[in-house]
């Protein structure tokens, strides 16, 4: 077994989630401001959403920071899956938000009111995604370099908040050139049917990851790639698992050698396998299960209980 401590990543993801924290800080200021310029309620609803860009954020970093705890007595796998109470506490607080919007919104289509200082109010807002644009991208290459849910939760909600905010001022523009007021609600209610169905896809992400959801096809082909040249030689693999915890990846796997190898030669292949593994796949914990090719007990424990027949 093998076991490289996953604070090695969480701790840089913690500087990106500080990222967040200012960005979220900021666009809040700048909407309200534009809201505030204009009483548009559709401008109001991308503010909302910033301000559940903001609880994210800090409920990121909470979280983050457990994560780079190492393993102790009682989490010997370490703390990597508290990224998903990130995960989860932000796809719900999306949902709450989108609520939230809707409501104003409904409340704004029955009691119609003018859109006031659009152009100055719209600047504002534009600034204000342009900024949640650029950490959403820099969150997203972190995400994808350092494997974490939380960031790519965080950039992936940013980025659906810049969609928001051109809907809203693509809604704003129209409603001041149309004249037609209730079209700034309609926009707003558009916003929050947008705002479910990206907490919805990331309550599903988090709840993937709580089951032990398996590697990407692309890691495990990765994996059978670096076991190829050992099947030339006669080895054989079987009972080969994956799972992901946060930023961390588990694989277990039997290694099946012929009978008359030594202990000390078995060990030495186990670990060749797992030191390959980690170099291609950072962060990977490897579990291998040495057995024998020629024994038939080795071909029935396969299954996850491990259940295998005695024989005399």
């Amino acid at each position: 077994m093998t076991n490289v401590p996953v604070a090695d990543a969480a701790l840089p993801a913690r500087r990106y989630a500080f990222l967040s924290l200012g960005a979220a800080a900021a666009t809040i200021a700048l909407k309200l401001a534009a809201y505030w310029l204009t009483d548009s309620v559709g401008l109001l609803s991308d503010a909302l959403e910033s301000i559940v860009n903001l609880v994210a954020a800090l409920v990121a970093i909470w979280a983050l920071t457990l994560a780079s705890r190492p393993p102790d007595d009682e989490h010997a796998y370490g703390h990597s899956k508290a990224e998903y109470f990130s995960s989860g506490a932000e796809s719900v607080m999306i949902l709450l938000a989108a609520g939230g919007i809707a409501l104003t919104a409904i409340n704004r289509l029955q009691n119609p009111r003018p859109i006031e200082n659009v152009w100055v109010g719209l600047l504002v807002s534009v600034v204000a995604a342009g900024i949640n644009g650029a950490v959403a991208l820099t969150l997203l290459r972190a995400s994808r370099r350092l494997s974490s849910i939380t960031l790519r939760a965080d950039a992936h909600h940013l980025l659906t908040d810049v969609w928001t905010s051109g809907g809203v001022v693509l809604g704003v523009v129209l409603v001041n050139l149309t004249g037609w007021l209730p079209l700034d609600p309609l926009i707003a209610i558009a916003v929050a049917a947008n705002i479910v169905w990206a907490g919805w896809r990331l309550l599903r992400e988090t709840a993937d990851g709580l089951l032990d959801i398996g590697w990407p096809a692309e890691q495990r082909r990765q994996v059978e790639q670096l076991l190829e040249p050992y099947r030339k030689q006669g080895l054989q693999f079987h009972a080969i698992r994956t799972r992901i915890a946060g930023q961390r990846r588990f694989l277990s796997l039997h290694v099946l050698v012929p009978g008359e190898w030594s202990v000390q030669r078995g060990h030495a292949l186990c670990e060749e396998l797992e030191l390959r593994i980690r170099a291609e796949l950072a962060r990977t914990t490897v579990f291998t299960h040495l057995e024998p090719l020629e024994d038939a007990s080795s071909w029935d424990d396969q299954t996850l209980d491990r259940v295998a027949m005695v024989r005399d």
